[in-house]
């Protein structure tokens, strides 16, 4: 059986290759959030005023969400080759081929985290901008966040994608499902300023634990962060969350299919 290592590193340069080799879509998946965190940021700027954050423009606030809607849409959408390579012919080629099936789990998450990431790590340029400034610490655990995070988006968008049959399915089921689940995480608006009911939603929506371990850098380094009981929490979950999915991921690929293996 081939190593699973070099098996996974192939499939994941695939997925990234395709991404590089269709500048319509780096562009688009850059410029739309831009455009969003801008349009939004300029117009609930006026009327952000929660307690305790008097000093915090929206722009700045609403800055980590899109960051978190940026890592959400990219992993996810990227598992969408899944499907592509399906109608191809590709996929049922590398299950017939003799691979470790965790290897083809490993490929396409990797390849779609770091397809998300890039695109992530080019809206940071922005932070100077808002008077947000990461030390060398803070940059290895917001990098940190990111890769947890990307690995439990793309393994969940893995997982579904696995068993959809087109790609407009796809789409309609991971608008309706994703966008609560970034609604819902505090990329919008503060979770201490919403009803109870919300409030126990949100908290028990593990999007709001990354966007936790994505935000915390951003104003403090390993020092505090490591010391502070809410973000080990959000890091334990993220951890747990990417762990889940990578696991049920295999799961689902190692259950054989009618016409798939």
């Amino acid at each position: 059986m081939t190593g699973m290592a070099p098996v996974a590193f192939s499939l994941a340069r695939r997925e990234f290759t395709r991404f590089i080799r269709q500048p319509q879509r780096v562009v688009g998946t850059v410029a739309q959030p831009l455009l969003f965190w801008l349009f939004l940021g300029a117009g609930f700027g006026g009327s952000f005023r929660p307690a305790g954050m008097e000093n915090v423009t929206y722009l700045e606030y609403f800055y980590p969400g899109v960051m978190l809607m940026m890592m959400l849409f990219a992993s996810i959408f990227s598992s969408i080759t899944i499907i592509e390579d399906r109608d191809a012919g590709f996929l049922q080629g590398v299950l017939v081929a003799p691979v470790s099936r965790l290897a083809i789990v490993l490929g396409k998450v990797l390849g779609a985290t770091s397809i998300a990431m890039i695109q992530t790590l080019i809206f940071t340029i922005a932070a100077p901008f808002l008077g947000l400034h990461l030390g060398a610490g803070a940059l290895v655990l917001l990098l940190m966040g990111f890769l947890l995070t990307g690995i439990g988006f793309s393994a969940l968008g893995f997982l579904l994608a696995w068993g959809m049959k087109s790609t407009s399915a796809f789409h309609a089921v991971m608008m309706v499902f994703l966008m609560p689940l970034w609604m819902l995480s505090g990329a919008l608006f503060p979770i201490g300023n919403v009803p109870g009911w919300m409030k126990m939603v949100m908290l028990a929506n593990p999007v709001s634990h990354a966007l936790v371990i994505i935000r915390a850098p951003f104003y403090g380094g390993p020092e505090r962060l490591f010391t502070d009981s809410s973000y080990l929490v959000s890091l334990a979950v993220t951890l747990a969350w990417a762990g889940l999915c990578l696991g049920l991921s295999m799961a689902r690929v190692n259950k054989r299919e009618r016409g798939v293996s």
